[in-house]
């Protein structure tokens, strides 16, 4: 996909996507690997970054890797686990920290003429997290920058274009930290950073030509920015022989159904609408659990999409709107890692369907597909939209799914977006929705007692969904929403905000 790209290793940091983000701020392609899958190292990539890990790597079942693949023939960086890594292998000494280093920190000798250093002040603040130390350096290794605490907060090795740093620049935090990436990204590396959002799909558009040709691609679409931007790209590419079906789950928000299928007309896509509502309602028909819903969900719009499928003749592949955070999270360092939720992107083709899959997304962050959504002129009505979840209100009615239940919580749902939209409030908020609880309260309306449904509203601000913040709307907004929605949603008699942040707590209830 690009001409120049950076490798980064992925030794289980929580922070490992956040380096890969900030690289490509700076317009460089990367890529995350786990450090035991290490690709070909092909004549495209400029450079190497070792990422930090939960691990200590005194303990002797830690990650490792075989740094000789890359030293003196590429430049690296280390970053915390990774620097340790670096200096414990190369005959330094690592040790537990009698204080847990974590936060803020200045440095406090920086060699200013050290080129990963360049332009970085003498008392930069940079953010530290971790347990171990670098105690001691091998001989050939130079100690670049000190903080009060920690002696050894960066070395260079002489003779080689190998750094590590004891801190995260990737992070905030660190307010001098992109200007270190620059410096090793930019300069170091020799990355030209020509990677944007109309390179990609000037690229992406003629690699899809080269390999679909006139083969048909059916896609499902959902009315979300990842399927949209998708099959933009593919309809770029191939025109009318990508044929987009729209399955109406009756799970959908209010109206949605018609807005998005006259909204994807209006784009020139061959798109087919499908009402499977009441599919949907007898697969969820007296299931609680979450995961039993999210199931029973996917396989109902499997056996639908694979129903209208199949009236198409002689389609080869099957479109979708991967994202790398989907691909990234499909892939652990050591195994799949625990299952918080079933996805409903990554490996979910029935093997029955016997079509190839094409993903044109797979390598981009969501900031950055909306970018290449805007190149490609969709609206920023459809772009703008938040994130809503492949399973809709299923997962937001706690409980038992019926129509009846759908019914309030898209009253109540249409609500709070409106409300949002109408005080100015939509585009400041990351992600945003309603669920109706498997509770009923005492109320008094007029004269009269009654005995009715909670709803709990939902608002979060995030930049990719990894962590979220509850967003902290004005109480005029939410007193104002509280008492629409308890007015004219018949059933519905208290509304609750939730402030939960992400973690410990997810953005959706289910």
């Amino acid at each position: 996909m690009a001409t120049e790209q950076l490798l980064i290793l992925d030794f289980g940091s929580q922070y490992t996507q956040l380096i890969a983000r900030r690289v490509r701020e700076l317009n460089v392609y990367c890529e995350i690997h786990p450090y035991n899958n290490i690709p070909d190292i092909t004549p495209a990539i400029k450079g190497v970054i070792l990422s930090g890990s939960p691990c200590s790597v005194r303990d002797p079942d830690s990650p490792r890797v075989d740094l000789s693949k890359f030293r003196q023939k590429l430049p690296v960086l280390g970053v915390c686990y990774g620097a340790q890594l670096m200096a414990q292998t190369g005959g330094g000494e690592v040790q537990a920290s009698s204080i847990r280093e974590y936060g803020r920190a200045k440095l406090g000798t920086v060699d200013a003429d050290n080129r990963l250093l360049k332009g970085l002040d003498a008392h930069s603040q940079v953010w530290m997290s971790h347990a171990d130390t670098i105690t001691q350096v091998p001989d050939s290794y130079q100690i670049i920058a000190s903080t009060e605490t920690v002696r050894v907060a960066a070395f260079q090795i002489e003779g080689e274009e190998t750094y590590g740093i004891q801190f995260h620049p990737e992070v905030t935090h660190s307010l001098q930290g992109k200007q270190l990436l620059h410096n090793f990204v930019v300069d170091i590396c020799g990355c030209r950073g020509d990677w944007t959002a109309d390179s990609f799909v000037e690229a992406t558009v003629a690699d899809l030509k080269a390999k679909l040709g006139d083969d048909k691609v059916v896609m499902a679409l959902s009315g979300g920015v990842d399927s949209s931007v998708a099959a933009t790209l593919v309809h770029r590419a191939i025109g009318q022989n990508l044929y987009c079906i729209f399955v109406d789950n009756g799970l959908l928000r209010k109206d949605e159904f018609e807005q998005v299928l006259a909204g994807y007309n209006t784009l020139g896509l061959n798109i087919k609408g499908v009402d499977a509502k009441d599919q949907f309602y007898t697969a969820l028909a007296g299931l609680t659990d979450p995961e039993a819903k999210r199931k029973a969900i996917g396989r109902t719009f499997i056996d639908v999409f694979d129903q209208e499928a199949h009236l198409l003749e002689d389609v080869v592949w099957l479109g979708q709107g991967t994202i790398y955070p989907d691909v990234i999270e499909s892939v652990s360092v050591k195994g799949p890692s625990a299952t918080i939720k079933s996805h409903h992107n990554v490996g979910g083709l029935p093997d029955f369907m016997k079509l190839k899959i094409v993903e044109p997304l797979n390598t981009l962050f969501k900031d950055e597909v909306r970018a290449v959504g805007r190149t490609l002129g969709l609206p920023q009505s459809l772009l703008g939209r938040h994130p809503f979840p492949g399973p809709g209100l299923g997962i937001r009615i706690l409980g038992d799914v019926t129509a009846e239940k759908v019914q309030i919580l898209q009253e109540v749902d249409h609500l709070f977006i409106d409300g949002l939209r109408r005080y100015g409030l939509y585009d400041q908020v990351w992600q945003a929705g309603a669920m109706l609880l498997p509770v009923q309260s005492v109320g008094v309306m007029g004269d009269e007692r009654t005995y009715e449904r909670v709803v709990a509203l939902r608002a979060v601000t995030s930049v990719d969904g990894m962590t979220a913040d509850w967003a902290h709307l004005p109480y005029e907004f939410l007193a104002d929403i509280s008492n629409e929605i308890i007015n004219r949603v018949k059933g519905v008699n208290r509304v609750v905000y939730d402030i939960s942040s992400k973690p410990p707590a997810t953005i959706e209830w289910e």
